[in-house]
C-alpha cells in the first residue's frame, strides 16, 4: 500500500470540530450532533469488567450531578458490545449501588474511535486507549487527555477542567495552576509599552488578578 496515497488519520487537536457520529448507546441510539448546545465530556475505556475502568465509572457515576449543574452531559465508549456494557453496569450497581446512567457507546468496529483518533488507523483494538474530550456547546474540541491502561484518571480532574473553561470563557480571564471555581482568574496581558511601562511593578503587565482579585464562582 502506498503510505504517501493513504496518509495516516491524525488525532483530533484542540480547536477542531468533533466529529459527527451515529451509535447505539445504553441510552439508546445517538448522535454527535444531537449534542450542540451543551458541552460534552467524551471519554473511552479498554474495556469493560476491567478493574481501572469500574473504578472510574464508578467516579463518573457520582459526580454526574456535578456535570450535570454545568450543563455538560457525559458520554463513554469502548469496543464492547452493547450487551456487555449493560452487563457490566448492572454489576456496578448490584456491587457498588452505583448506578451508570449515561450513554456508554459500542463502537465494536472502531469507526467512532478511529474518527476521534483514539486508534490507529491499522489497530485491531483498542485495549490500550484511555481518552477524554472536552467538547463545547458549538462542537469544538477544548481539551484532551490520554492516559495508559495502566493509570486510571481523576475525575475531579476533569470536572474542573470543565469549570474552569466555562469561567474563562465568561469571563475573558485566565484559569492559573490548581485553579479552582470560586479562585480569582488571571488577567489577559495587554502586550504594550504603554501598558509595561504604566505597571504597579515588573511583573503585573503580564500576571495579574482579573479585575484586581475578582472570584468567580
Amino acid at each position: 500500500m502506498d503510505d504517501a496515497a493513504n496518509p495516516p488519520r491524525r488525532e483530533l487537536r484542540i480547536g477542531d470540530t468533533a466529529p459527527n457520529f451515529r451509535a447505539r448507546s445504553t441510552a439508546g441510539p445517538l448522535a454527535m450532533k444531537d449534542y450542540r448546545g451543551k458541552w460534552v465530556v467524551m471519554f473511552s475505556h479498554p474495556a469493560d469488567f476491567t478493574p481501572v475502568c469500574t473504578s472510574e465509572f464508578i467516579a463518573f457515576a457520582k459526580a454526574a450531578p456535578q456535570f450535570a449543574a454545568l450543563d455538560c452531559e457525559l458520554m463513554a465508549l469502548s469496543v464492547d458490545s452493547l450487551f456487555s456494557h449493560f452487563a457490566w453496569i448492572r454489576a456496578i450497581r448490584d456491587r457498588f449501588g452505583v448506578e451508570v446512567r449515561f450513554p456508554i457507546i459500542e463502537d465494536p468496529t472502531l469507526v467512532v474511535g478511529r474518527a476521534y483518533g483514539m486508534v490507529a488507523d491499522d489497530a485491531t483494538d483498542a485495549g490500550a486507549v484511555r481518552s477524554v474530550f472536552v467538547i463545547d456547546p458549538e462542537g469544538t474540541v477544548r481539551a484532551t487527555s490520554c492516559y495508559p491502561v495502566e493509570i486510571g484518571r481523576s475525575v475531579k480532574e476533569v470536572l474542573r477542567m470543565v469549570a474552569a473553561l466555562q469561567a474563562a470563557d465568561r469571563r475573558k480571564g485566565l484559569a492559573p495552576e490548581g485553579w479552582q471555581p470560586g479562585d480569582a482568574l488571571l488577567a489577559q496581558p495587554q502586550p504594550t509599552i504603554d501598558t509595561v511601562f504604566a505597571a504597579d511593578d515588573i511583573v503585573a503587565w503580564f500576571l495579574s488578578e482579573e479585575g484586581q482579585g475578582a472570584a468567580d464562582g
